[in-house]
């Protein structure tokens, strides 16, 4: 259950900086209901990773992770960028598109969450997370969440399994958070 969750909410809350995007552009436009709205949304977003990451460290079973070769992932960000900047590249938020606009967010999350290109979430890069593709001993790659900056291999880790090939870094027990 936590594997289906876990897709579509680092798919979602991926989505709370363009919310202060168009924020700025509606309160450009005088709308500042709307644009409150939008901060609120976003707020909202980051409270549900908040408690997403809270979450893993706490009941999320530790497995000991030998990780024997590392690519950092964090390089996956063009299409985000592209999706946070949309909205300024009109005069005003007027001129977009809401009938195109919707289906092409929510074909996006559905496209991102289904498959494994959903692990990449500005938000958390923007949290201090990174993202690294490790390989384990047995040939799996998986993609890795940590705080932590990884500069060599064979190294163990203690890890919580987010969903089938994302791993999450968790501290070795209470006292370590």
């Amino acid at each position: 259950m936590l594997n289906w969750i876990s897709k579509l909410l680092l798919t979602s809350t991926a989505l709370a900086p363009v919310l202060l995007v168009y924020a700025w552009v509606m309160y450009t436009d005088s709308k500042n209901w709307t644009a409150l709205g939008l901060i609120l949304l976003a707020a909202i977003l980051v409270g549900i990773m908040l408690w997403l990451l809270s979450y893993c460290q706490k009941h999320l079973e530790r497995s000991t992770f030998r990780v024997m070769s590392i690519e950092a992932a964090d390089r996956e960000y063009i299409t985000f960028i592209l999706l946070y900047l949309s909205p300024l590249f009109t005069a005003e938020f007027s001129d977009l598109n809401l009938n195109i606009l919707i289906p092409t967010v929510m074909i996006f999350i559905l496209v991102i969450s289904t498959g494994y290109g959903y692990h990449f979430n500005p938000l958390l890069g923007i949290l201090g997370w990174h993202f690294y593709k490790v390989n384990t001993d047995e040939g799996v790659t998986y993609v890795l969440i940590t705080k932590k900056q990884l500069r060599s291999a064979k190294q163990c880790l203690k890890v919580g399994q987010l969903t089938e090939y994302i791993v999450i870094d968790l501290p070795d027990n209470e006292g370590d958070k």
